[in-house]
Protein backbone atom coordinates (compact mmCIF):
# COMPACT_ATOMS: atom_id res chain seq x y z
CA UNK A 1 0.00 0.00 0.00
CA UNK A 2 2.76 2.26 0.70
CA UNK A 3 4.24 1.60 -2.34
CA UNK A 4 1.13 2.08 -4.11
CA UNK A 5 0.74 5.29 -2.72
CA UNK A 6 4.50 6.54 -3.37
CA UNK A 7 3.64 5.61 -6.77
CA UNK A 8 0.36 7.60 -7.04
CA UNK A 9 1.89 10.96 -5.30
CA UNK A 10 5.08 10.76 -8.09
CA UNK A 11 2.47 9.96 -11.14
CA UNK A 12 0.44 13.19 -10.28
CA UNK A 13 3.74 15.24 -9.10
CA UNK A 14 4.72 14.22 -12.59
CA UNK A 15 1.41 15.09 -14.21
CA UNK A 16 1.10 18.45 -12.42
CA UNK A 17 4.95 19.69 -13.59
CA UNK A 18 4.02 18.48 -17.41
CA UNK A 19 0.59 20.67 -16.79
CA UNK A 20 2.59 23.72 -15.65
CA UNK A 21 5.29 23.51 -17.82
CA UNK A 22 3.60 25.48 -21.15
CA UNK A 23 3.18 28.14 -18.58
CA UNK A 24 6.92 28.17 -16.92
CA UNK A 25 7.79 28.51 -20.32
CA UNK A 26 5.58 30.99 -21.44
CA UNK A 27 7.35 32.82 -17.89
CA UNK A 28 11.10 32.35 -18.94
CA UNK A 29 10.56 33.36 -22.37
CA UNK A 30 8.94 36.64 -21.19
CA UNK A 31 11.67 37.55 -18.79
CA UNK A 32 14.51 37.88 -21.62
CA UNK A 33 15.01 40.50 -23.89
CA UNK A 34 15.17 39.53 -27.75
CA UNK A 35 19.37 38.59 -27.82
CA UNK A 36 18.18 35.62 -25.54
CA UNK A 37 14.91 34.08 -26.76
CA UNK A 38 16.57 31.29 -28.07
CA UNK A 39 18.74 30.16 -25.23
CA UNK A 40 18.49 26.64 -24.74
CA UNK A 41 17.90 27.19 -20.92
CA UNK A 42 15.13 26.66 -19.12
CA UNK A 43 15.54 28.61 -16.19
CA UNK A 44 14.92 32.31 -15.65
CA UNK A 45 18.94 33.67 -15.66
CA UNK A 46 17.68 37.53 -14.65
CA UNK A 47 15.00 39.25 -14.01
CA UNK A 48 13.79 41.52 -16.97
CA UNK A 49 10.46 43.51 -16.49
CA UNK A 50 10.48 45.51 -19.89
CA UNK A 51 8.24 43.18 -21.51
CA UNK A 52 5.88 43.28 -19.33
CA UNK A 53 6.20 47.29 -18.65
CA UNK A 54 5.61 48.04 -22.33
CA UNK A 55 2.26 45.65 -22.55
CA UNK A 56 0.70 47.39 -19.44
CA UNK A 57 2.26 50.65 -20.50
CA UNK A 58 0.16 50.08 -23.61
CA UNK A 59 -3.29 51.78 -23.88
CA UNK A 60 -4.53 49.43 -26.18
CA UNK A 61 -3.92 45.93 -24.50
CA UNK A 62 -5.89 47.72 -21.49
CA UNK A 63 -8.88 48.74 -23.61
CA UNK A 64 -8.58 44.73 -24.52
CA UNK A 65 -8.17 43.70 -21.18
CA UNK A 66 -11.12 46.07 -20.13
CA UNK A 67 -13.81 44.63 -23.21
CA UNK A 68 -12.97 40.91 -22.21
CA UNK A 69 -14.67 41.89 -18.46
CA UNK A 70 -17.29 43.23 -19.68
CA UNK A 71 -17.86 40.76 -22.40
CA UNK A 72 -17.04 37.58 -19.85
CA UNK A 73 -18.81 39.02 -17.03
CA UNK A 74 -22.29 40.20 -18.77
CA UNK A 75 -22.31 36.96 -21.08
CA UNK A 76 -22.02 34.72 -17.68
CA UNK A 77 -24.64 36.72 -15.90
CA UNK A 78 -27.24 36.24 -18.74
CA UNK A 79 -25.66 32.70 -19.11
CA UNK A 80 -26.65 31.55 -15.43
CA UNK A 81 -30.06 33.40 -15.36
CA UNK A 82 -31.19 31.67 -18.88
CA UNK A 83 -29.76 28.46 -18.03
CA UNK A 84 -31.79 28.65 -14.73
CA UNK A 85 -34.73 29.02 -16.02
CA UNK A 86 -34.41 25.99 -18.97
CA UNK A 87 -33.28 23.96 -16.55
CA UNK A 88 -35.63 24.58 -13.86
CA UNK A 89 -38.72 24.15 -16.83
CA UNK A 90 -36.69 20.78 -18.12
CA UNK A 91 -35.82 19.57 -14.32
CA UNK A 92 -39.37 20.31 -12.85
CA UNK A 93 -41.86 19.92 -15.73
CA UNK A 94 -43.03 17.08 -18.10
CA UNK A 95 -42.24 18.69 -21.52
CA UNK A 96 -43.34 16.78 -24.69
CA UNK A 97 -40.08 15.57 -26.37
CA UNK A 98 -37.66 16.88 -23.32
CA UNK A 99 -35.31 14.51 -23.40
CA UNK A 100 -34.67 15.20 -27.20
CA UNK A 101 -34.77 18.96 -26.53
CA UNK A 102 -32.28 18.06 -23.82
CA UNK A 103 -29.98 16.15 -26.50
CA UNK A 104 -30.28 18.56 -29.40
CA UNK A 105 -28.86 21.68 -26.47
CA UNK A 106 -25.66 19.26 -25.90
CA UNK A 107 -25.40 18.29 -29.79
CA UNK A 108 -25.35 22.34 -30.27
CA UNK A 109 -21.94 22.26 -27.38
CA UNK A 110 -20.55 19.40 -29.47
CA UNK A 111 -20.23 21.22 -32.95
CA UNK A 112 -16.96 22.61 -33.74
CA UNK A 113 -17.07 26.02 -33.58
CA UNK A 114 -15.40 26.29 -36.98
CA UNK A 115 -18.79 25.43 -38.45
CA UNK A 116 -20.70 28.40 -37.74
CA UNK A 117 -17.86 30.77 -38.33
CA UNK A 118 -18.78 31.80 -42.31
CA UNK A 119 -23.00 31.88 -41.35
CA UNK A 120 -22.43 33.84 -38.05
CA UNK A 121 -19.97 36.32 -40.36
CA UNK A 122 -22.43 37.10 -42.71
CA UNK A 123 -25.43 36.97 -39.95
CA UNK A 124 -23.34 39.85 -38.37
CA UNK A 125 -22.34 41.97 -41.06
CA UNK A 126 -25.73 41.47 -43.68
CA UNK A 127 -29.28 40.24 -41.60
CA UNK A 128 -28.42 41.42 -38.02
CA UNK A 129 -28.07 45.40 -39.29
CA UNK A 130 -30.69 48.04 -37.74
CA UNK A 131 -30.09 51.03 -40.02
CA UNK A 132 -26.42 52.39 -38.78
CA UNK A 133 -26.15 49.88 -36.21
CA UNK A 134 -25.05 46.60 -36.54
CA UNK A 135 -23.82 43.29 -33.93
CA UNK A 136 -20.37 43.46 -35.84
CA UNK A 137 -17.59 44.81 -33.93
CA UNK A 138 -19.71 45.05 -30.79
CA UNK A 139 -19.37 43.86 -27.64
CA UNK A 140 -23.16 43.11 -26.84
CA UNK A 141 -22.82 41.11 -30.11
CA UNK A 142 -19.93 38.89 -28.52
CA UNK A 143 -22.37 38.38 -25.32
CA UNK A 144 -25.04 37.17 -27.28
CA UNK A 145 -23.10 35.11 -29.57
CA UNK A 146 -21.10 33.20 -27.05
CA UNK A 147 -24.94 32.32 -25.13
CA UNK A 148 -25.03 29.84 -28.00
CA UNK A 149 -22.20 27.61 -26.85
CA UNK A 150 -22.74 28.51 -23.26
CA UNK A 151 -25.90 28.52 -22.98
CA UNK A 152 -26.42 24.32 -23.53
CA UNK A 153 -23.61 24.05 -21.27
CA UNK A 154 -25.04 25.64 -18.37
CA UNK A 155 -28.34 24.24 -18.66
CA UNK A 156 -26.80 20.74 -18.80
CA UNK A 157 -24.99 21.74 -15.76
CA UNK A 158 -27.76 22.73 -13.77
CA UNK A 159 -30.62 20.66 -14.77
CA UNK A 160 -28.18 17.97 -13.02
CA UNK A 161 -27.48 19.75 -10.16
CA UNK A 162 -31.66 20.93 -9.75
CA UNK A 163 -32.56 17.00 -10.05
CA UNK A 164 -30.74 16.22 -6.75
CA UNK A 165 -33.25 18.79 -5.11
CA UNK A 166 -35.63 16.96 -3.63
CA UNK A 167 -39.20 17.40 -5.59
CA UNK A 168 -40.63 17.70 -1.70
CA UNK A 169 -39.92 20.80 -1.46
CA UNK A 170 -41.04 22.37 -4.39
CA UNK A 171 -44.84 20.64 -3.22
CA UNK A 172 -44.47 21.60 0.10
CA UNK A 173 -43.75 25.47 -0.86
CA UNK A 174 -47.05 25.13 -3.54
CA UNK A 175 -49.13 23.83 -0.48
CA UNK A 176 -48.37 26.93 1.51
CA UNK A 177 -49.46 29.30 -1.20
CA UNK A 178 -46.22 29.76 -3.13
CA UNK A 179 -46.45 30.48 -6.72
CA UNK A 180 -43.75 29.00 -9.37
CA UNK A 181 -41.67 32.28 -9.73
CA UNK A 182 -41.63 31.75 -5.78
CA UNK A 183 -40.72 28.28 -5.55
CA UNK A 184 -37.61 29.74 -8.24
CA UNK A 185 -36.45 32.15 -5.99
CA UNK A 186 -37.41 31.22 -2.34
CA UNK A 187 -36.34 27.60 -2.94
CA UNK A 188 -34.36 26.57 -5.93
CA UNK A 189 -32.11 29.94 -6.43
CA UNK A 190 -30.58 29.44 -2.85
CA UNK A 191 -30.25 25.63 -3.16
CA UNK A 192 -29.02 26.03 -6.35
CA UNK A 193 -26.08 28.76 -5.28
CA UNK A 194 -22.90 26.45 -5.33
CA UNK A 195 -24.01 24.92 -9.67
CA UNK A 196 -24.86 28.82 -10.14
CA UNK A 197 -21.50 29.56 -8.93
CA UNK A 198 -19.76 26.93 -10.89
CA UNK A 199 -21.82 27.57 -14.31
CA UNK A 200 -20.93 31.16 -13.96
CA UNK A 201 -17.17 31.18 -13.26
CA UNK A 202 -16.73 27.83 -16.07
CA UNK A 203 -18.91 30.33 -18.84
CA UNK A 204 -16.57 33.16 -17.48
CA UNK A 205 -13.68 31.71 -18.21
CA UNK A 206 -14.96 30.04 -21.55
CA UNK A 207 -15.45 33.70 -22.79
CA UNK A 208 -12.70 34.59 -21.26
CA UNK A 209 -10.13 32.60 -23.63
CA UNK A 210 -12.40 32.39 -26.53
CA UNK A 211 -10.85 33.37 -29.74
CA UNK A 212 -11.58 32.40 -32.77
CA UNK A 213 -15.27 34.19 -32.75
CA UNK A 214 -13.39 37.52 -31.19
CA UNK A 215 -10.86 37.60 -34.00
CA UNK A 216 -13.26 37.30 -36.84
CA UNK A 217 -16.19 39.35 -35.66
CA UNK A 218 -14.30 42.33 -34.48
CA UNK A 219 -12.43 44.65 -36.29
CA UNK A 220 -11.46 47.74 -33.88
CA UNK A 221 -10.56 48.50 -29.76
CA UNK A 222 -14.22 49.29 -29.69
CA UNK A 223 -14.91 45.49 -29.18
CA UNK A 224 -12.00 43.44 -29.43
CA UNK A 225 -10.31 41.17 -26.52
CA UNK A 226 -7.44 40.52 -25.02
CA UNK A 227 -6.75 37.46 -26.80
CA UNK A 228 -7.18 38.67 -29.99
CA UNK A 229 -4.56 41.20 -29.00
CA UNK A 230 -1.81 38.29 -28.81
CA UNK A 231 -1.88 38.37 -33.39
CA UNK A 232 -0.92 41.77 -32.95
CA UNK A 233 2.94 40.86 -32.16
CA UNK A 234 2.88 38.69 -35.40
CA UNK A 235 4.44 41.51 -38.35
CA UNK A 236 5.91 40.70 -41.75
CA UNK A 237 8.83 42.34 -40.26
CA UNK A 238 8.82 39.45 -37.13
CA UNK A 239 7.51 38.15 -34.09
CA UNK A 240 7.82 39.50 -30.54
CA UNK A 241 8.23 37.03 -28.50
CA UNK A 242 9.12 38.48 -25.57
CA UNK A 243 5.91 40.67 -25.44
CA UNK A 244 3.68 38.06 -26.68
CA UNK A 245 4.70 35.90 -23.62
CA UNK A 246 4.20 38.90 -21.42
CA UNK A 247 0.58 39.44 -22.66
CA UNK A 248 -0.33 35.91 -22.58
CA UNK A 249 1.12 35.13 -19.03
CA UNK A 250 -1.19 38.32 -18.23
CA UNK A 251 -4.12 37.09 -19.96
CA UNK A 252 -4.37 33.51 -17.96
CA UNK A 253 -3.19 34.99 -14.55
CA UNK A 254 -6.65 36.42 -14.14
CA UNK A 255 -8.38 33.33 -15.01
CA UNK A 256 -5.56 31.21 -12.53
CA UNK A 257 -6.47 33.47 -9.66
CA UNK A 258 -10.40 32.70 -10.17
CA UNK A 259 -9.58 28.60 -10.33
CA UNK A 260 -7.08 29.03 -7.01
CA UNK A 261 -9.64 30.89 -4.80
CA UNK A 262 -12.32 28.95 -5.89
CA UNK A 263 -11.56 25.52 -6.10
CA UNK A 264 -13.18 23.87 -3.30
CA UNK A 265 -16.39 25.56 -4.58
CA UNK A 266 -15.91 23.83 -8.67
CA UNK A 267 -15.66 20.02 -6.56
CA UNK A 268 -19.06 20.79 -4.33
CA UNK A 269 -20.85 22.31 -7.13
CA UNK A 270 -19.89 19.59 -9.53
CA UNK A 271 -20.57 16.61 -7.37
CA UNK A 272 -23.40 18.47 -6.02
CA UNK A 273 -26.47 16.35 -6.87
CA UNK A 274 -24.13 13.46 -7.68
CA UNK A 275 -25.37 11.42 -5.09
CA UNK A 276 -29.89 10.94 -4.04
CA UNK A 277 -31.67 9.23 -2.25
Amino acid sequence: MRRSGLASFLLWIGLTLLTLLPVWWMLVVSMRPRVKLYSKSVLIDAVYWDNFLAVLNSATFLRYLWNSMIVATSNAALVCALGLLAAFGLSRYRISGGDNVFFWLITNRMAPPAVFLLPLFLLFTKWFVFGDAMLFDTKIGLILLYCVFNLPFAIWLLKGMLDGIPLELDEAARVDGATTAQVLSNVILPLARPGLAVTFILTWIFAWNEYLFAATLTSSANARTVTTALAEYVSVTGTNWGEMAAMAFLTTLPALIVLGFVQKHIVAGLTFGALKG
